[in-house]
């Protein structure tokens, strides 16, 4: 689209929920063309054209990719949303500039290269997904969120020039501050953000797994919007992991217009085979299965769904951030070697133990002392600091280097010692950590990929930029609580709910990974661990991946998410890419 003085040229993706307040700004003022048609892409230009790129930016509420080409400066402009929910590649070609919103459209380039970044391999062996600015090519790189990148096309200033219009907020929580007179206020934000995403031309939904950050959107939707909220969820036939009972006592509480669906494994295993391109690259977040398939089943109903994602990491909902000071003591108080000792003990009682032990129980047993997390656990009193021990929570292979990755992985802000200064509490360091790596190359690419593949647009209420401006300035008490995460977000869910339907152990989205490694996706998982495949890759290490292999299959060791990274990047290579250059 072009703006009305022709001077800028725009394609965009994405929605600015806010658009029809700035577009009655520019009326009052005496700014507005004369109005083509009703769509927030022309309000953005013609605020572009009144008052510049980045002021429009700063006024705009909304997730978003968009390129703007300014003629009058011969200048393309590259910028994405304040948090990443949408995605925009970018990268040179010999001579030629390419940009697009999914690595699928700069392969068709003549002469693509698609030569494999070593960089971006490492991370993600270790994190699971690819980290921004990293694409899992060699020369093509993700705009960072909040970021604005200038590039003139003349050979003289043929170079990328990159500011941010906004940043991730420090944690800055206020000092002796009224607790209620703070959850009022978050409330009211929130109700506003909520209300912002549910203007739209088409239906609108939210999902609802019963938690207590998808239990809230749904519950501020039914407040906002007069009781006319619908929700959707999906269960599956296997109870460990069904969170749709849950879900539909919720609704029926709140008063939803309700719709569920139950899914076999068969369903699930069906989506398997379409997982490389559905995410464009490696990407080894296995709830990426169960996503899809909510998407897709919420599609038949709803154009606009809204997620509770972003609640965890914003309000301190993951169980890391309630046991990071008890782990920090333990650091303290317990020498290296009583814990190696204690390390080496919880090894040898052996993965199938602990998970035959919690087979019997209710599934946040399981989750919390399954064999997998109670090898992480052994990995983490091994650690030398509070640093170390976070980096290995939120790492897959904490060494890639073990499994043939040629290049260090780069650590980023984990190793940044002024921020870990900075922030002076552990907790509220490891949730802006999260904030700014794991939600935008891990939670937000799950939701958008999936959504987009089942023609569907999610909204997010939790990442507008007032949310999370807002959030930083709460004290930590509103946040973490003794043992509970998320204390402030339930207060307002009481207000809605029953305490008695919130309080339930945290579940997550979680599949039967493990089992059906073991069980329907083996012969598909033998093929690609097959030393031969595996030798093929050009750069992974067959040796201790088969050895993670055969200790899963036999049950000595739970490697689900090891073994899935391993499988998703070799799945994507299937797709014909090249070696590592």
């Amino acid at each position: 689209m072009t703006s009305a003085s022709q001077r800028f040229v725009a394609v965009f993706n994405g929605e600015i929920y806010n658009y029809l307040q700035i577009r009655e700004n520019l009326e009052r003022a005496g700014l507005a063309p004369s109005w083509r048609g009703h769509s927030d892409t022309e309000v953005f230009l013609a605020s572009c054209d009144a008052i510049g790129i980045e002021e429009t930016l700063q006024r705009s509420n909304g997730m978003f990719a968009i390129v703007i080409w300014d003629k009058q400066e011969q200048v393309l402009v590259l910028v994405r949303d304040r948090m990443g929910e949408k995605p925009l590649y970018y990268g040179w070609h010999g001579t030629a500039f390419l940009f697009g919103s999914e690595l699928k459209a700069l392969e068709k380039f003549p002469g693509f290269a698609g030569k494999i970044n070593a960089h971006a391999v490492s991370s993600y062996l270790r994190f699971g997904y690819v980290p921004d600015p990293l694409s899992i090519y060699e020369g093509i790189s993700k705009v960072r969120a909040g970021e604005i990148i200038r590039v003139g096309l003349h050979k003289a200033d043929a170079r990328e020039r990159k500011t941010r219009y906004w940043s991730m907020p420090l944690p800055r929580p206020r000092e002796n501050g009224d607790s209620k007179e703070a959850l009022e206020e978050l409330h009211s934000v929130l109700k506003e953000a909520v209300k912002s995403r549910m203007h739209a031309d088409v239906p609108v939904g939210a999902f609802l797994s019963g938690g207590v950050d998808s239990s809230t959107v749904a519950a501020l939707m039914q407040d906002v919007g007069g009781g006319c909220a619908r929700t959707y969820s999906i269960g599956f036939e296997d109870r460990r992991h069904d969170e749709a009972v849950h879900a539909a006592v919720v609704a029926k509480a709140l008063g939803t217009t309700h719709e569920e669906i139950y899914i076999s494994a068969d369903d699930a295993l069906r989506v398997v085979p379409d997982l490389p391109t559905l995410y464009d690259e490696p990407f080894a977040d296995s709830s990426e299965i169960p996503t899809f398939l909510l998407c897709k089943h919420t599609r038949r109903y709803v154009t606009v769904a809204l997620s509770g994602d972003a609640g965890d990491e914003l309000f301190g909902g993951y169980v890391r951030y309630v046991q990071a000071e008890r782990l920090r003591r333990v650091y303290g108080w317990i020498p290296k070697s009583l814990r190696r000792s204690l390390a080496g003990g919880m090894r040898h009682f052996g993965g199938s133990m602990w998970d035959k032990l919690c087979s019997g129980g209710p599934r946040s047993l399981g989750v919390a002392l399954s064999s997998e997390r109670m090898g992480k656990l052994a990995s983490v009193l091994e650690m030398n600091s509070v640093r170390e021990m976070y980096a290995g929570l939120v790492s897959h292979w904490l060494d890639p280097a073990l499994v043939g990755a040629e290049v260090p992985a780069d650590c980023g802000l984990i190793d940044d010692e002024r921020l870990f200064s900075e922030i002076r509490d552990i907790r509220l360091w490891m949730m802006y950590l999260d904030s700014v790596t794991y939600l935008p190359g891990d939670i937000l690419v799950k939701v958008d990929r999936a959504a987009m593949g089942a023609s569907l647009e999610t909204r997010i209420p939790f990442l507008d930029h007032r949310v999370v401006e807002f959030a930083a300035t709460l004290p930590l008490s509103l946040k973490v609580r003794g043992v509970t995460g998320k204390w402030g977000l339930r207060q307002i869910l009481y207000k809605y709910l029953d305490q008695r339907l919130v309080e339930r152990p945290k579940q997550g989205f979680a599949i039967p990974l493990d089992l059906w490694l073991r069980g329907p996706l083996r012969s598909w998982a033998e093929d690609l661990l097959s030393e031969r495949a595996l030798s093929l890759s050009g750069f992974l290490d067959p040796a201790p991946i088969r050895e993670a292999w055969l200790a899963h299959l036999s049950g000595k060791r739970n490697s689900r998410d090891k073994l899935w990274v391993i499988l998703m990047i070799q799945a994507w290579l299937q797709r014909g890419r090249a070696g590592i250059a």
